[in-house]
Formats: C-alpha cells, structure tokens, sequence
C-alpha cells in the first residue's frame, strides 16, 4: 500500500457533534408534532445526508413532511443549539503531522456545505484541506460520488486513497470507490459493526493514524 490522499470524515471522525446533531434532530420532529427519534436511532444516521436521514426516521412521511423537519433541523443546528460540539483530541496535530508528511487531505461528510464550512471557520481547519464534499453537493454516503469527485480533483488513483471514517457509510463508499477503508472506533456506530465490514484496521484515536501510516504504508510521519 501506499497512500498519497486522505480523507476523512467530519462527525464522529474529526469533531465530536454527535450530542448536538441529536439534539437537534430530535428538536426538529417535535416542532412538526412528532414523536422525537430515541437517541440511538438518531446517532445511527449520523453520516447520512441530509434527505437520507429524514427517510431512515421517518419512512411514512411524504416529501414535504421530511422537508419540514429538515428545515427545522438546519435551523436548530446551525442557529438555535448550543449543545457543545469539539474536535475529538489529536485532531489538529494528527492533520498537522500528515500534512508535513506531504499527504493530501480531504472531507467527504455528510453534513451540508453551510455545515462544514461553519466547523472548518469555528475550528480553524480549513487551510489544513486541499477538497471537500458534502452531502447536499452529491449523493449520500455510501454512494461512491463525493469519494470519486475528490480524486478526479486531486488527480489521484483510488489505490493511492485512504479513507477514515467512523460509521459503515464511510467504509462502504470506499468500497463503492475502490479506496482504501480506516476506521475509528470511538464514533456513531460500534466497533463491531466496523469490523464486519474489514477495514484495513479499527484505530481507537486519532492520535494512533500517524503511527499506523508509518508501520503500514512505510510513510515518514514524523
């Protein structure tokens, strides 16, 4: 193997919003007059866009249902919640130390471009990115798209692409794209469920990347 592109996911991966995102999902239904998803079932969506998500917590509802409760929900996340949300620890010296290493970087999230582009000014990242795709530019995860637009920009091979996500969306769309899968196992969806889908490993930080790239893809990460 070796890697010269890199791309993560954003949450549950890089920043720690799965609070938030559920509290604002569950927010959103109860203002249409809904009962609110359990908090389980509203993680599980998490790397989902946005449209695919509603579909998941409410399969009964018509189109103008889920965009309803849609609206309301960028609404809350993007104005009204004051849940914390962070980057998960290691996150800004992890992509420092690979930048140095001359790895590409990239995001394929989920989330909405309105959405990103507010955690990369809040969080100071996004110099730290040469792409980045999101959900309401594509097609969802697992759909190979925001994976393949990124390397046709970055002009690179699907051999040469790792990856790293938290949730079985990110790792099938590597598969979907002919990428390289990492996964992390301290995000949305149990270690279990990762690992029955054979990522080349299941890393418990983001601390341990650096590391692993260097024992398994021989780069010279200091």
């Amino acid at each position: 193997m070796s890697f010269s592109l890199i791309v993560f996911d954003w949450d549950g991966t890089l920043m720690d919003s799965q609070a938030r995102i559920v509290d604002c999902l569950q927010a959103a239904f109860l203002e249409v007059g809904q009962p609110r998803p359990s908090r389980e079932a509203a993680a599980d969506i998490i790397g989902l866009g946005l449209d695919e998500a509603m579909a998941r917590l409410w399969p009964a509802a018509d189109a103008a249902q889920r965009q309803r409760v849609a609206h309301h929900y960028r609404r809350h996340f993007l104005v009204d919640n004051t849940t914390p949300a962070a980057l998960f620890p290691g996150a800004l010296e992890t992509l420092e130390r690979l930048g140095a290493a001359g790895y590409l970087l990239a995001v394929a999230t989920g989330k909405s471009r309105r959405g990103l582009d507010l955690s990369l000014a809040e969080t100071g990242l996004a110099g730290h990115f040469q792409a980045t795709r999101c959900a309401d530019e594509s097609f969802s995860k697992p759909h190979p798209q925001m994976l393949l637009e990124i390397m046709d920009e970055l002009g690179v091979a699907p051999a040469c692409t790792l990856m790293i996500g938290d949730t079985e969306y990110d790792l099938q769309m590597a598969a979907n794209a002919g990428a390289g899968a990492l996964a992390v196992c301290y995000g949305v969806h149990a270690p279990e469920r990762l690992r029955a889908l054979r990522p080349l490993a299941c890393l418990n930080s983001l601390a341990a990347i650096p590391d692993w790239l260097r024992q398994t893809d021989g780069a010279a990460v200091a």
